[in-house]
């Protein structure tokens, strides 16, 4: 872009339903059979929902953008609703492959675009949300990642599924039973999926189904046999006292189940220096024997400090014991004490060979202080056992399915997968991808790192969160059972997501692995990505963990992709310290450096008719007292902005995107919005030069206005300082350079600290035009929230405020009592209304009523008072959520943020609720 020119506002420039897209994004969660991402594990997904309104919105023109056709405001706005209800339907997971619905928000792209509909880039495909839902919006997609794994992932999602679309599966069962059948989609894909999937079960039975017999159960307990579904371990320690010396088991707790009227637990019973099982019904009334301070011996009762436990780790003196077998009951997990040939079942020789590597990072920092040092170190031998049969069958079935898809009529081609055939070789190849993705399920359960979880009585995973977390008990699953962390319930959830990857048009996407840093060489591209987020996640460390199988089951379909012993790690654009021998400094270099020149080189692939979108994590918060300020950034949300600026980018929005339910944020309101959407264009080359105190002006002239627009949309308050970002650093990217007042250029973070200096600004001039008592109630809640302060500096301060402590307490709003004062909390209040209460005792009487009544409730209360009083204890809220937010008030900022997000409802119900009130008796709304 040469010089300064107009471009055709889109619709995420300007506006957006986000209430509607959070919502559908945090819905998505609870969603699991056919969700895409059910195909593999990934970290830090995005949401399908948040990844396809993005898209479409940065596709399709604001209505602002043609002034012809919308000459008003009013007109602007009810096209952009027009646009809303299409988004709303877009992002439903219902809809995901609706005909009518893709049809519908297809026309709408054209309708901008016309036939010039770029392509789509994602240099950080990671998990595959975004070039899955360009392709789904019949986007040509590419799919960029130096992980071989994710690449992977893509592959499955984007690039094999067009290939072998509406073909007829090849295994002979559905070629003798349904030989006419029509398989639309992926249908037939997902059905050889699923039967060999079954034959691997069948043939991996047959060779190891020894090592997993059934269980006898007690007559009690309805007798005969049990299929096992897992095994419940302990691991042991040798107690370090000199006059006991016996084995203890290291455990968190004793319960097996916790489900009401079905509890069972584990008694251990110490007899002759050793310890045994029993499992019993009822809840243990035994503490563990491991806490956060160490362990205790079940023998002597001596504590065991951790230093002692992982020194033993270290030593390999750290054993394992059988507690409890868990069986598959008709109608209820069955808990039965451990037999001797269930022991006896478990005590497998290590296999001759099996894949292992090092682990680094944040995959070795816990469990390798306890000797856990190598991918294998995490199973056990009847673990591995199994995993290696099942590994050695995935490459067995690409020949048995070879073959049979050349006698199903497929081309017998040996071009495979890595080179672009579509034949039988290729076809076969693909299969037993898929059924590598179900063995990555089953050694995602499968390992010493699966804890037992006792209130939903089913195997954990060992990724619970971004890190390998060491574990005393785990529950070892039977991979031969059709329960949780077997291999043929793996195979149905792959059949079921692959089945759903969308097919509403044959194009073909790409995913090759890449590093971002270089020129991809691909012009004239919208690019929509999600970057890695400084330091909080080490893909390439953590994904060794599934790589090393993959590498195993996969190398002969992509021997270049799966070439190396790890995952790339010198590349990997994340801040790990570890790689630069503990310097923090010099990895944050490193991220800044590789972060500037990723987004140089998307300067010269962009296309200019459409915005690049950049999703960022906002978590890394810090908070840095300056002078009398207090300011928060964030290292790595910094680094990104910066980044983007320095290659040429101007901001022009950002929109926090959440994928928890709000009520989930009640208990750490520090969270905030699970990543925030940077929205930014090529910066003009002639783009001017400012001083600091012309970018002041100009943030005080266009933000306020902005938070006008934010506020009247009933924007979260725990998102509307994130959602203040972008018109705020849109002023301040807008400028090739900002200059300090000596002469310096200004950078990122000082521009974020003006941003939050306005942000602070704005709310003070709201308190400003608030009544008196109500801005001594915010003074002295900033001051001490609802705790005590003395009378006679309460007093100080409402003089200051021109009020007196003796009309506010007759109000309700304080207690003045023995020289203490303190406000009353929102239990202590009256209900009571009037013409000019105070607008700090509204808006604490609605959070009241909106907790224990509802929207009903605060309807009825705003139903009695005027529309500005109603409207300032809305605004009120936006004030004393970030006053609590601050001072990290979780429960205050909750009732605040609610307040404000439930008052749409609120307002239409006290319409409603006017409609039936006399016109006389009516108070202005």
């Amino acid at each position: 872009m040469n010089s300064s020119s107009a471009y055709k506002k889109k619709l995420i420039e300007v506006a957006l339903p986000l209430d509607d897209i959070n919502a559908a994004s945090a819905r998505e969660k609870s969603i699991r059979h056919g969700h895409p991402s059910t195909l593999h594990l990934w970290w830090a997904r995005r949401p399908l929902a948040t990844a396809r309104a993005v898209i479409w919105a940065s596709l399709v023109d604001d209505p602002s953008a043609h002034p012809e056709e919308f000459p008003t405001e009013e007109e602007q706005q009810a096209e952009r609703e027009r646009l809303f209800d299409i988004l709303r339907e877009l992002v439903i997971w219902e809809n995901s492959n609706n005909p009518r619905v893709l049809d519908a928000a297809k026309a709408e792209i054209h309708r901008s675009m016309g036939d010039d509909v770029p392509a789509l880039l994602d240099p950080f495909a990671g998990g595959g949300a975004i070039p899955l839902e360009a392709q789904r919006l019949g986007l040509k997609a590419y799919a960029q990642d130096l992980n071989p794994v994710a690449v992977t992932i893509n592959k499955a999602m984007i690039e094999i599924p067009p290939k072998f679309a509406g073909n007829k599966p090849v295994n002979p069962r559905s070629q003798a039973e349904r030989p006419l059948d029509t398989w639309e989609g992926n249908t037939g894909l997902a059905a050889d999926v699923e039967y060999y999937g079954n034959w691997m079960r069948e043939e991996a039975f047959r060779r190891i189904g020894h090592l997993y017999p059934k269980v006898g159960v007690p007559k009690e307990q309805g007798g005969g046999e049990a299929t096992v579904i897992a095994w419940i371990w302990a691991r042991t320690v040798k107690c370090p006292n000199p006059a006991c010396g016996h084995e203890t088991p290291l455990v968190r707790s004793f319960d097996l189940s916790k489900k009401k009227g079905k509890e069972w637990h584990v008694e251990p019973i110490v007899e002759n220096g050793g310890v045994r099982f029993e499992v019993r019904p009822g809840k243990s009334d035994r503490e563990g024997t491991v806490n956060r301070r160490g362990a205790t011996c079940l023998h002597c009762g001596m504590p065991i400090g951790f230093d002692c436990i992982r020194e033993a780790g270290k030593h390999a003196e750290l054993g394992i014991r059988l507690m409890a077998v868990v069986g598959e009951g008709d109608r209820a997990r069955l808990y039965l004490t451990p037999c001797e040939e269930q022991v006896q079942s478990a005590q497998v020789k290590k296999p001759s060979a099996f894949p292992s590597v090092k682990l680094f990072g944040k995959a070795q920092v816990n469990i390798g202080l306890y000797g856990l040092n190598e991918t294998a170190d995490l199973f056990t031998n009847r673990q591995l056992t199994a995993l290696v049969a099942l590994s050695d069958l995935v490459n067995e079935v690409r020949e048995k399915a070879y073959i049979d898809a050349i006698k199903s009529g497929m081309e017998a081609n040996d071009t495979g997968l890595d080179g672009g055939g579509t034949g039988a070789s290729a076809y076969s190849e693909a299969l037993s991808v898929y059924l590598q993705f179900a063995l990555d399920k089953v050694i995602d359960r499968g390992s010493t790192l699966c804890c037992w979880d006792a209130g939903y009585q089913k195997i954990g995973n060992t990724f619970g969160r971004q890190a390998l977390p060491m574990r005393w008990m785990f529950a070892e699953s039977n991979p031969l059972a059709d329960s949780t962390g077997g291999f043929a319930g793996s195979v149905r959830w792959v059949s079921e997501a692959v089945a759903s990857l969308p097919t509403s048009e044959p194009i073909l996407g790409s995913a090759r692995q890449f590093d971002a840093q270089s020129d991809c060489g691909i012009r004239n591209i919208m690019v929509s990505t999600d970057p890695p987020y400084y330091d909080n996640i080490d893909y390439s460390d953590l994904s060794d963990y599934f790589y090393v199988w993959d590498r195993a089951g996969l190398q002969e379909v992509f021997p270049k992709q799966f070439g190396t012993m790890l995952t790339p790690k010198e590349e990997e654009l994340v801040a790990a310290p570890y790689r630069f021998d503990g310097g923090k400094r010099e990895a944050k270099r490193y991220f800044e450096n590789g972060m500037r020149k990723v987004f140089s080189g998307l300067t010269r692939c962009v296309i200019s008719d459409v915005p690049m979108t950049v999703y960022y994590g906002y978590k890394q918060s810090e908070t840095a007292k300056q002078g009398a300020a207090e300011t928060t950034s964030s290292s790595g949300w910094e680094t990104i902005l910066q980044a983007i600026i320095d290659s040429g980018f101007s901001v022009t929005g950002t929109w926090p995107m959440r994928t928890e339910l709000v009520s989930a944020l009640k208990s750490s309101m520090n969270a905030l919005a699970s990543s925030i959407v940077l929205v930014c264009r090529k910066r003009p080359d002639d783009a001017p030069i400012c001083t600091r105190r012309e970018l002041v002006t100009a943030l005080r002239r266009e933000l306020h206005p902005a938070l006008d627009k934010l506020q009247a949309a009933n924007i979260a308050p725990v998102d509307l300082a994130q959602s203040a970002i972008g018109p705020g650093i849109g002023v301040y990217s807008r400028y090739a350079h900002v200059l300090d007042a000596d002469g310096s250029e200004m950078g990122v973070r000082a521009a974020l600290q003006l941003i939050n200096e306005e942000l602070d600004a704005y709310f003070n001039d709201q308190s400003d035009g608030t009544d008196a008592m109500s801005r001594f109630c915010i003074e002295l809640y900033t001051q001490a929230g609802f705790n005590d302060v003395k009378y006679g500096e309460a007093e100080v301060l409402a003089n200051a405020k021109n009020v007196s402590i003796q009309a506010m307490e007759d109000v309700g709003l304080l207690n003045a009592d023995k020289g203490i004062v303190h406000l009353l909390t929102r239990d202590q209040i009256e209900m009571k209304t009037s013409l000019t209460q105070p607008a700090w005792l509204l808006a604490q009487q609605l959070t009241v009523l909106l907790d224990k009544e509802g929207v009903e409730g605060c309807a009825k209360h705003v139903s009695q008072v005027s529309l500005a009083d109603a409207e300032r204890a809305k605004s009120l809220a936006y004030r004393l959520f970030t006053i609590a937010d601050r001072r990290g008030w979780a429960g205050e900022a909750f009732a605040y943020n609610s307040l404000v997000t439930s008052w749409s409802d609120i307002a239409g119900r006290a319409h409603e609720l006017l409609r039936f009130v006399p016109v006389q008796e009516r108070l202005e709304f």
